[in-house]
């Protein structure tokens, strides 16, 4: 199973505007070309950040900015601003009614979904950018 790739997307482009502001303009083809996608991808996920209150973005070639400090930017604020569905897993949603398991998996199975999702959510609350830019430039200096 593969969850939404919106949420590794969201964090590359936020990385790449902490990483490199003041050095590049960072705009949706700069991003494009970090994030290896489509410029257009990157231009809805930036707006979703932008609604989110994490980005400004400039019109035409101005580029994305951070509105906020790495280090005040969690990884479960990142995650609600470009998830669009509320749940990570899709259980059946026309089980047999008949059958025991089948009138219960939702109830059931949603409910300890629900658990996981809560407690990824809460892991994701410690872990900010800062963090993970700290990470890319120790991957890079062990890279020399």
């Amino acid at each position: 199973m593969q969850f939404s790739f919106r949420m590794p997307v969201a964090v590359q482009i936020l990385l790449c505007i902490a990483k490199f502001d003041g050095v590049f303009k960072t705009t949706s083809t700069f991003l494009a070309s970090s994030v290896n996608i489509n410029p257009v991808i990157i231009r809805k996920t930036l707006g979703q950040l932008k609604a989110a209150g994490l980005v400004e973005v400039a019109a035409g070639v101005g580029g994305a900015k951070l509105v906020k400090d790495p280090r005040e930017i969690t990884l479960q604020e990142i995650f609600n601003a470009v998830e669009e569905d509320e749940d990570l897993f899709h259980i059946q949603e026309n089980p047999n009614p008949k059958c025991p398991v089948g009138r219960n998996i939702q109830q059931v199975l949603g409910n300890k979904l629900s658990v996981v999702k809560n407690h990824m959510l809460d892991d994701f609350a410690k872990i900010t950018l800062a963090d993970l830019l700290n990470d890319i430039n120790t991957a890079e200096e062990s890279r020399q």
